[in-house]
Formats: structure tokens, C-alpha cells, sequence
């Protein structure tokens, strides 16, 4: 068995540990203001229907993330809400294999496991191109854009790419896939607190307050149908 260099022994343990726990600390920090702001009250008096509560209301606002029926722009372009779901999804599951491979590579070594993972991480490659490109042609999206927002795609294009590579986990042939991956990894875990790509840390702040607000005055689930 080929021995791992300790560049990436580095790069898979401590490198990893101390980035992950570099962005807990800021988002630790970035909640703890969020929470100094006291929340509104709703002056207005309930109204609409008496089916439905705050609690209701938050609980439903939260989970529509999960309901592309349930919102009017995801129900219309239903393929929009495929490519969001398998690119989050691939975020998600590269940083989770960034901690698996160090230390529980049983996990994905099987052919199928690994087929699966090559598998989302090409499509989140081809998702990201396209949503560049997207961003680069069209003068709306053109318009509302910031270098953050190139940048961070560009980044998570080339890290689905050192992933798609670092899959297989293969330290045999060369490591420099998984340098790349591991290196890539930790600099996205830094950089990902001051970027855009923090803003699903306000999400959950967000759709609480505005479902237990419109859940307050009864229109919240919106009721379909006659």
C-alpha cells in the first residue's frame, strides 16, 4: 500500500479540522449578532382564515425549500429547482467526503458508492458551467452580479472537478488529486463566511420570521383551490 505523503496527511487531518472549525467560530459569531436584534412584533390583528398559526406558518415557510410545488418560481421551472437540489446536494457531500476519506474511507469504496459520487459531482460541474455562463450572458443576471459571485462559482466548479478526481480515494497512482481536493476544500470552508454562498446561514432567520408572520394573520400556508 502506497504511504501517504505528509503534505497530505496535513492536508486530509489537521488542514481540515482547523478550516472547519475556523467557520463554525465565524458563523458562531454572525448568529450571535443576528440574535441581537429583537424581532418585530406584528401590530396588525389576525385576519384571514383561523386554520393555521405562527407556528404553522414558520414550520411550512421552512420546508418549502423541499416543496417546489409550494412556490410559484420553482413550479413554473421545475428543472431550475433539479439543478438548485443536486448543487447544494453536491456541496454538502463533498465537505462530508472530506472527513470520510481520512477517517472512514470504508464508507466509499465500493464501486457503486463511488459511480454515485462521480455521478453528482459531474452534474454539479456541468450545473455550476452552465450557471456561469448564465450569469456571464444574460444583461439581468449581468445586472445584479458582484465579482463575489463569479468567483464563488468559478471556485465550486473546479472544487466538484478535484472531487469528481478524489472520489475514487485511489493513493496508488497519485496524490495530487487529492491535495487539490483536500487544499480546495479547506480554502472554500475559510472563504465561504465572507462570501455570498453564507447566505443559507440567514435562511433559516429569514423564512421562520416571515411564515410566523404571515401564518400570525391566517394567510400562511397559502390555501389553493376554491
Amino acid at each position: 500500500m502506497h504511504e501517504t505523503s505528509p503534505l497530505l496527511h496535513f492536508a486530509e487531518d489537521a488542514l481540515q479540522i482547523a478550516a472547519l472549525t475556523f467557520m463554525a467560530v465565524v458563523y458562531a459569531l454572525k448568529v450571535r449578532w443576528i440574535l441581537k436584534f429583537p424581532a418585530a412584533r406584528d401590530r396588525q390583528a389576525p385576519t384571514g382564515r383561523g386554520d393555521t398559526t405562527p407556528l404553522k406558518g414558520a414550520a411550512y415557510s421552512l420546508a418549502a425549500i423541499a416543496m417546489p410545488w409550494a412556490v410559484l418560481s420553482t413550479r413554473q421551472h421545475p428543472l431550475f429547482w433539479v439543478q438548485f437540489a443536486l448543487f447544494h446536494t453536491a456541496v454538502a457531500v463533498s465537505i462530508g467526503m472530506s472527513f470520510v476519506i481520512p477517517y472512514a474511507p470504508g464508507l466509499i469504496e465500493g464501486p457503486a458508492v463511488v459511480l454515485l459520487l462521480q455521478i453528482l459531482f459531474a452534474a454539479a460541474v456541468a450545473i455550476g458551467v452552465g450557471r456561469l455562463i448564465r450569469r456571464m450572458v444574460s444583461p439581468y443576471m449581468r445586472a445584479i452580479s458582484t465579482p463575489d459571485d463569479y468567483f464563488s462559482l468559478a471556485l465550486l466548479v473546479v472544487w466538484f472537478a478535484f472531487s469528481l478526481l478524489a472520489a475514487p480515494n485511489n493513493r496508488q497512482e497519485s496524490e495530487w488529486p487529492l491535495l487539490g481536493y483536500f487544499f480546495l476544500t479547506a480554502f472554500f470552508l475559510v472563504y465561504v463566511p465572507f462570501s455570498k454562498i453564507s447566505h443559507y446561514l440567514y435562511y433559516p432567520f429569514a423564512r421562520w420570521y416571515l411564515g410566523k408572520t404571515l401564518g400570525y394573520r391566517g394567510v400562511y400556508p397559502v390555501q389553493r383551490g376554491a
